[in-house]
């Protein structure tokens, strides 16, 4: 791996205990656990966490505000939709968060399915879904580098609006970095021009290639006006002192899964989007594709990252993970559960061969 590679875990953000087989106590979600989680990252090499969002959720931004005051270098990576904020409220928020936290905020801008009509949001269909996704990327970004920004669209509008506190400069970095994921021809289409980085579940090497080459052909012919897009992973990575006892284990995991002994897996089932089902069509090519890469969860209830997982000893995961970025994937979104003690494992064993 190069020093421009990040490596970021997960914060799932929820209401209920147990998720994705984390250790089910009552204080998962209390203030001081979210901050024993945001400490740890800090204490074990990783840059930071993406915080899940979701109607019934807690608010995922007023989250990342209170981890970011009681962390030193934590950086949220902060799910939001556009449909649950408005442009300019959200980049006057975050620049807020930006410039108090000095540089840490990054954005994942969600346009999948939640509970719309519970916050006064409607959906419509594909076109314009993106369509306002696409408005919403480039006015707040707009918002955060320029000033008395005038923008009159299809779905949103603002006249002379300027932002401040602005965000904090580091470096080359003018904002905060824009995640963005989706599979659809509509979601690239969205991805090539307006996202800086591209978000992809754990898929086979091979179709993790195809996306890569095919989201750069298609910035160049959507005259994409930005830096070049960076690509992401987000997956699930079993790791164990040997490729035995992880086998053995995710094995066992699977199996709690089957007999519905596991917590929630299924977060994202209930949308069967695009590129949730190129995760659940895996499942007809084997059950380990490539090296390691175990697809038997989603056949059980698992959604979304927790669909597949990498399996193996920390040596084996980081050889699949530097195949990864061979492709051109910089930034690892991580996890497993329990989330906390695998926090420090996986930053102890795995992380020191990524670097």
């Amino acid at each position: 791996m190069t020093k421009t590679s990040e490596f970021l875990w997960y914060i799932p953000n929820d209401i209920q205990a147990g998720h994705r087989g984390d250790a089910a106590v009552a204080d998962h979600n209390s203030l001081e656990t979210l901050v024993s989680h945001a400490r740890a990252l800090e204490d074990n090499g990783w840059t930071g966490a993406l915080i899940g969002t979701g109607w019934g959720r807690p608010d995922t931004f007023t989250v990342a505000t209170a981890l970011c005051a009681r962390t030193a270098s934590f950086e949220p990576l902060i799910a939001v939709r556009p449909g649950y904020w408005r442009p300019a409220n959200f980049a006057s928020a975050a620049a807020t968060l930006d410039h108090l936290s000095r540089g840490r905020v990054r954005v994942n801008v969600v346009s999948g399915l939640d509970d719309l009509a519970a916050y006064g949001d409607e959906e419509g269909d594909q076109a314009q879904r993106y369509g306002r996704t696409k408005e919403f990327m480039r006015l707040i970004r707009r918002l955060w580098t320029e000033e008395k920004v005038t923008f009159e669209g299809e779905h949103f509008r603002v006249r002379a609006s300027t932002v401040e506190p602005r965000t904090a400069v580091r470096g080359n970095r003018r904002h905060p970095e824009l995640y963005f994921g989706g599979a659809s021809e509509a979601a690239e289409r969205v991805a090539a021009t307006e996202a800086d980085v591209q978000l992809f579940w754990g898929e086979p090497f091979e179709d993790i290639a195809t996306r890569i080459d095919r989201l750069r052909r298609l910035s160049i012919r959507l005259d994409r006006d930005l830096p070049p897009l960076q690509f992401g992973l987000r997956v699930t990575t079993l790791v164990r002192d040997t490729a035995e006892e992880a086998w053995k284990d995710a094995e066992a995991k699977v199996a709690r899964l089957a007999a519905g002994a596991s917590g929630r897996w299924s977060d994202h089932r209930q949308s069967i989007a695009v590129g949730q089902r190129r995760l659940f069509d895996l499942q007809n090519r084997g059950d380990v594709l490539d090296d390691n890469l175990y697809t038997a969860p989603g056949k059980f209830g698992a959604g979304g990252a927790g669909t597949t997982w990498l399996v193996g000893s920390a040596e084996d995961i980081a050889r699949s993970l530097q195949k990864y970025r061979n492709l051109g994937i910089t930034k690892f979104i991580l996890s497993d559960t329990p989330y906390l003690s695998e926090i420090v494992r996986q930053g102890k064993t795995l992380l020191p061969l990524l670097r």
